[in-house]
């Protein structure tokens, strides 16, 4: 059997990824703006970061979805899915509750 705090700490992960998408469209408008720029080690590390945490679930929506002409639904399509997760998560895990 599996332990209920098993089933926080997924919780707790996915919110934080949740977060890091937030992050990632909130820096790549600004990027795009010129409100901040890459040449900042800080704001190039945290930038390589956000790709390397985000990209590999966001190219394979990007490849399915059809282009929009420059704009991006990927992180949406990627927010819902993990939003999906999360109440599938704690479905399973009243599911073992009840048992």
């Amino acid at each position: 059997m599996i332990p209920l705090p098993f089933f926080s700490l997924i919780d707790a992960v996915l919110q934080l990824y949740v977060f890091v998408i937030f992050v990632m469209v909130v820096m790549s408008w600004l990027l795009t703006f010129n409100v901040i720029n890459r040449h900042n080690r800080f704001v190039d590390s945290v930038w390589r970061t956000l790709i390397a945490l985000t990209e590999p679930l966001l190219r394979p929506i990007r490849n399915v979805m059809p282009g929009l002409g420059g704009i991006d639904l990927s992180p949406l399509i990627l927010l819902l899915a993990v939003f999906f997760l999360r109440e599938m998560n704690w479905w399973i895990a009243a599911r073992i509750a009840a048992r």
